[in-house]
């Protein structure tokens, strides 16, 4: 006697499963192709109740697939970096910092550097910086604007999506490597090849947190908008006066200006000349006191030449004489 074979059901039904999904690709291809055009779809009905069937739910796929298409697609999420910067005039520097804060706070937000300072006639000026959620930034905005007087408003947006996006890619991979380091770690013998593999792994998980490390930043920036506000209690621009004319005291001003100029300049001149007056002066005291007493010595010690005697002088003749009488 032969024994019987028996047949198992595994790859039977496996043999089966493929040869249904195979149909089944064939009949969507053909229903695409059905849907593209009504007369095809009329002429399938026609041939079988079972195709007929088929027909019209294609023909309804192709119609919602073509009112999907006209459809516009809707925005994807974006990370945007929103900053804005605002100069306000106020009568009162800390009563409308109070009602920053209040601001600020009620939307979960809160105040981050803040500096103070006064000028010289005791007007206080501060700066604050504000960090709200981005969805109430505007109104924000228009709650800071509505504190005082707007000297001042700059706002900007930066997109970072890519950035977010680049940055968590880099995270995925990174977290994968650091996974294969440490099955391989697990799986070594020698000790050669686990310190080698120490220190990649350590290398790898620098890199993951300074990723990790960018994420949240961008995370921080996108989420909070940066708000610098200005609070003053005197204008940035100084109004012009509305009668240019001189008068009689801005006469009188000018020139206690000028009088107060040229005596400056006559002051710095002649601070300019006393070191030379000085040392004129110096060469003058050495003059008298020792080089002009040794020459008047010298010259008292001198010797005076002897001069001999003049002569006599005759009178003059008489006129009409003779020089021969004159002898007798």
């Amino acid at each position: 006697m032969h024994a019987r074979r028996s047949v198992r059901p595994g790859p039977a039904l496996a043999g089966l499963l493929l040869a249904a999904a195979l149909a089944l690709t064939g009949c969507s291809g053909a229903g695409d192709d059905s849907g593209g055009s009504s007369d095809t779809a009329k002429e399938a009905a026609a041939q079988s109740g079972g195709e007929a069937a088929a027909g019209p739910a294609a023909g309804d796929y192709s119609a919602e697939k073509g009112r999907k298409a006209d459809t516009p697609p809707k925005a994807t999420a974006s990370h945007i970096i929103r900053t804005a910067s605002l100069t306000v005039q106020v009568k009162d520097v800390p009563k409308a910092l109070d009602e920053v804060r209040a601001v600020t706070e009620d939307v979960g937000g809160y105040v981050g550097n803040e500096t103070t300072t006064r000028d010289g006639k005791g007007r206080e000026r501060t700066r604050v910086v504000l960090r709200v959620p981005v969805a109430s930034y505007a109104d924000v905005l228009a709650d800071l604007e509505g504190t005082g007087k707007l000297l001042e408003r700059t706002a900007k947006a930066q997109d970072v999506t890519e950035q977010v996006v680049d940055v968590e890619s880099r995270i995925k991979t990174q977290r994968a490597s650091v996974a294969r380091i440490r099955a391989l770690m697990d799986e070594a013998t020698k000790l050669s090849d686990v310190v080698v593999l120490e220190g990649e792994l350590s290398t790898r998980q620098a890199d993951l947190e300074s990723l990790l490390a960018q994420q949240a930043a961008l995370k921080d920036r996108t989420s909070l908008a940066t708000i610098t506000l200005s609070l003053s209690e005197t204008p940035v621009k100084k109004a012009a006066a509305e009668d240019d004319d001189p008068g009689v005291l801005d006469a009188l001003t000018g020139g206690w200006g000028a009088f107060l100029t040229v005596l400056r300049w006559i002051v710095m001149a002649a601070a300019a000349v006393l070191p030379f007056a000085a040392g004129a002066a110096l060469l003058i005291f050495l003059w008298l006191r020792l080089v002009h007493p040794r020459l008047a010595v010298r010259r008292e010690r001198t010797p005076a030449t002897p001069v001999g005697p003049l002569p006599t002088a005759y009178p003059a003749p008489a006129p009409g004489s003779s020089p021969a009488s004159e002898e007798d």
